[in-house]
């Protein structure tokens, strides 16, 4: 591979996901509960890869880009399961990952009823002895755009307030290519929960040019005492999110662009997307994926709404894919407008799939789709005071400067 150039690496956090299917429903109504004691029916497990090395990964290969997957994992059975998944999936994809003796794959079990948020019980293993030596930066220089994902759960991404997560990103920026990062919230009780990760952020992000995590999570990092708030309005029913206002995701968007970061785009669950942009002359300096129109992704602040889902599979991978949208997207030479779009697109084809990389389609199937059905039009987010736009079917904020 080397000396062949290649679209988009996807590098940090990957593992085996194993998802049993329930056989009955799984949510209140149908009296389905996950409980000690209960003796629940599924199905043969369904075996696929996980994280966002294969979850962004492979997502962003169906819509037609070129990519390397560049995690790690043992040579154990797990391994060889993940191996071979990519394989079957994305041929050649394979070979940007470290396959390492005397350590255990990285493994989750997804416990997703149908109706109920997700539960994952989940193996850290070889994604926390994960550091830049796993970085194959002889085959990251004949990329476009490389994305990293999930340093919050691994152990030397975060320890010594992100020093190596940091030391990657300036490494990678360093090559002029387009770097991008996903975050996932941490357990509060956890190490990685007690991280400093105001301070991690601040050391990194200047290396950032795409940064693509959740409200949730960047609350949890920025704005503690907001997120204890949300946390505990939730406690009487609902999700944290639910509480959520546009007032919040302002404020972290503007937080992230100023510490250096060109794009920011954030995930807020059922009420949509929010992105924000810097200005032009940071737009310039994206690297290897600069935009077509530079003009046009400077200075802008956009909100997508959802795709109302006809029917909810699955959760497990839904921010991924919808990252894997915008990605490709920007690498395709899209308008910001269409990049949101497909980022909303590519989040509703994964609930339609039980795992988490099925779902998405082709580019042309995807565009098709986009053409065809409108999201929805309604948030659950006040809006008021910003502008309607109904021919994107999107929101422009007070600091959209087109």
């Amino acid at each position: 591979m080397a000396g062949q150039s290649v679209d988009i690496i996807c590098a940090g956090h990957i593992c085996v996901d194993i998802t049993p299917p329930f056989e009955q429903g799984g949510g209140k109504d149908d009296g389905v509960l996950l409980k000690p004691g209960a003796l629940l029916f599924v199905g043969p497990p369904v075996f696929s890869t996980g994280g966002p090395v294969s979850n962004t990964g492979l997502a962003i290969r169906r819509l037609g880009q070129r990519v390397l997957l560049m995690g790690k994992c043992g040579e154990d059975g797990f391994g060889r399961i993940l191996i071979n998944y990519v394989k079957q999936e994305a041929p050649g994809a394979e070979k940007g990952m470290r396959v390492v003796a005397n350590e255990a794959t990285s493994y989750s079990v997804v416990v997703s009823p149908p109706g109920v948020d997700r539960c994952i019980l989940h193996c850290p293993s070889t994604n926390d002895s994960f550091d830049a030596d796993d970085i194959n930066m002889n085959l990251v220089k004949w990329a476009r755009l490389f994305h990293f994902g999930y340093p919050s759960l691994m152990r030397r991404m975060y320890v010594n307030r992100g020093a190596e997560l940091a030391k990657i990103m300036k490494s990678v920026k360093g090559l002029g290519v387009t770097t991008s990062l996903d975050m996932a919230l941490p357990d509060p009780g956890s190490a990685a929960g007690k991280a400093d990760w105001e301070a991690i952020l601040k050391r990194t992000l200047p290396n950032v040019d795409v940064f693509v995590p959740s409200a949730e999570e960047l609350l949890y990092m920025l704005n503690r005492n907001r997120y204890k708030e949300l946390r505990k309005a939730s406690q009487g029913g609902g999700e944290t999110l639910d509480h959520l206002t546009i007032t919040d995701i302002v404020e972290l968007g503007e937080t992230c662009i100023h510490m250096g970061v060109a794009v920011i785009l954030i995930k807020c669950g059922k009420h949509g997307v929010y992105v924000r942009t810097a200005g032009q002359e940071r737009i310039k300096r994206l690297g290897n994926a600069v935009p077509k129109d530079v003009t046009s992704w400077s200075g802008r602040e956009l909100f997508q709404p959802c795709y109302k889902p006809r029917a909810i599979k699955n959760t497990t991978g839904a921010g991924d894919n919808a990252i894997a949208g915008f990605l490709g997207a920007l690498l395709n030479g899209t308008t910001l407008e269409m990049a949101l779009r497909y980022c909303a697109a590519a989040g509703y084809q994964n609930l339609q799939s039980l795992d988490a990389v099925t779902g998405v389609q082709s580019w042309g199937e995807t565009t098709a789709f986009i053409r065809g059905n409108p999201p929805l039009l309604k948030p659950h987010l006040d809006l008021s005071a910003w502008m309607h736009n109904r021919s994107e079917r999107q929101f422009a904020g007070p600091a959209n400067h087109v």
